[in-house]
């Protein structure tokens, strides 16, 4: 059997003003693409696979319409020429916004749908902080989605979307799609599959697909730093039984509805203020803050200076901050070299609403790099060893701060620009605090302005009745 495989695979906050543009993503084509590790497990799904075009980014803005119609038309004219096609897998992360495209998948599998015909079976992945379509249902045929937050299950969940692509195949059994949208839009640290209530919905669902004739049941939170109308939590299964399908969609939506209240942060939370004073306070460290309305995991800009102003202010000692996207800063800690003292300002190169922060530092250490963009280097400001980089990046991983001669684990504050912990930090944690910072993905969800919502959604709307309703594909395959 050949399979045609693509994707295009970034979260966009559309509160973002920054422009996410090609020279932002990897790009991944042909044997490039298969030989990635993130695509390694297709080897255990033996065909014979038509690589076309894979690209991934670090959440941020829009993506610019000139780079995303390049790519699509890249795709569509790689699948006219691929010749006979048995099934196509798409690796989709489902919180795309394009300049001036309201449903970025929605245009991208309408767009592959249109080029290979109805016959052939169109199955995707998607990440559970991504938002559904119609168009999105009405393009496939098999839809999965990750069942962890924070995510450790990507390779498991795209496992589960080639296998189904291969059952229908070789069964020759032509699956369907339902759905039902919740208007509910929380953000991911108020519903981690780490935490109650989100921990038992997402555990059920193994127990949703028992019956006979259920493929899959998956449950989209959604992406609730995307003002627009798709943007909303949802229930979607896959199989063949379209009954049991609509009762089971049915009932994780209204499961969903019902616990709306109930979710909370994991970790103990407050304004930056608060929760500098309770990290230079800690008898215990180290103390990992999450600064968490900067995140650039979540769409965050990553340049805002806040939480290095409030360090400076509460006299933190012996403190890490990872990382300030500010390249001019960067640039000017790599021309005075290690052991340079220099005057400058930290912060708002890239959103003009954040405020700078005037400093004098030292330079204590210069990452070895011939890109330009990929320079990272420490300061030292007073009591705070403080990452700048040219690109906007998260610092989640351990080897992400000893590359840069820091240790998290020895340090006594840790801030890093984040929502809930990554695997690694969280265990080192003593304690975890979440500040609730400004920023393009507020984690205070009700103070951002949704000017594209259809309908009245929790939180911004509280008083009004709701009943699950169940969608189903579009007929015409």
């Amino acid at each position: 059997m050949r399979i045609a495989v693509a994707g295009l695979h970034i979260e966009c906050s559309t509160y973002n003003p920054v422009v996410t543009r090609a020279e932002h993503f990897t790009l991944m084509r042909g044997e490039g693409l298969l030989g990635n590790p993130h695509f390694g497990f297709l080897r255990d799904y033996p065909a014979d696979y038509v690589p076309l075009l894979y690209g991934t980014a670090v959440p941020g803005g829009p993506v610019d319409r000139s780079a995303y119609e390049g790519w699509k038309a890249e795709v569509v004219e790689g699948l006219r020429s691929a010749g006979q096609l048995d099934g196509v897998y798409l690796a989709m992360h489902g919180a795309m916004f394009v300049e001036g495209m309201f449903d970025a998948e929605g245009d991208f599998i309408t767009a592959v749908r249109d080029v290979v015909g109805p016959s052939v079976p169109i199955a995707a992945s998607y990440d559970l902080h991504g938002n559904v379509s119609q168009a999105v249902i009405d393009g496939l045929d098999i839809f999965t989605t990750y069942r962890t937050a924070p995510h450790i299950d990507e390779e498991e969940t795209r496992r589960r979307a080639v296998a189904m692509l291969h059952r229908c195949l070789n069964d020759g059994v032509r699956p369907h799609i339902v759905w039902a949208k919740v208007p509910v839009l929380l953000p991911g640290e108020r519903t981690s599959t780490e935490d109650e209530p989100a921990k038992s919905l997402y555990a059920s669902l193994p127990d949703v697909e028992a019956p006979e004739g259920i493929w899959d049941a998956s449950f989209q939170v959604g992406y609730v730093w995307a003002d627009e109308p798709r943007a909303t939590a949802a229930a979607i299964v896959t199989g063949t039984d379209i009954g049991a399908m609509s009762k089971a969609a049915a009932g994780l939506a209204q499961r969903y509805w019902d616990a709306r209240t109930q979710f909370d942060f994991g970790t103990t939370t407050g304004t930056l203020q608060e929760c500098v004073q309770m990290a230079v306070t800690s008898p215990t460290g180290p103390v990992v803050l999450a600064e968490s309305g900067d995140n650039p995991t979540g769409g965050g800009v990553g340049d805002r200076a806040d939480v290095l102003a409030a360090l400076l202010d509460a006299h933190a000692q012996d403190a890490v901050l990872a990382g300030i996207t500010d390249k001019p800063a960067t640039d000017m800690a790599y021309e005075a070299g290690v052991g340079g003292r220099i005057r400058l300002s930290i912060g708002g190169t890239l959103d003009p609403s954040s405020a700078p922060v005037a400093i004098a530092a030292e330079v204590v250490f210069l990452l070895e790099t011939d890109d330009p963009m990929g320079r990272e280097a420490v300061l030292r400001v007073e009591g705070v060893d403080l990452v700048v980089t040219a690109r906007r990046r998260p610092f989640h991983n351990i080897a992400d701060f000893t590359k840069l001669g820091l240790d998290p684990r020895k340090a006594r504050i840790v801030v890093v620009k984040s929502g809930y912990l990554s695997p690694e930090l969280a265990p080192i944690a003593n304690p975890s605090l979440m500040a609730l910072t400004p920023g393009v993905v507020d984690q205070d969800v009700a103070r951002l302005e949704r000017r594209h919502k259809t309908g009245p959604a929790f939180p911004w709307d509280r008083d009004f009745d709701w009943a699950p309703e169940v969608a189903v594909q579009a007929s015409g395959r």
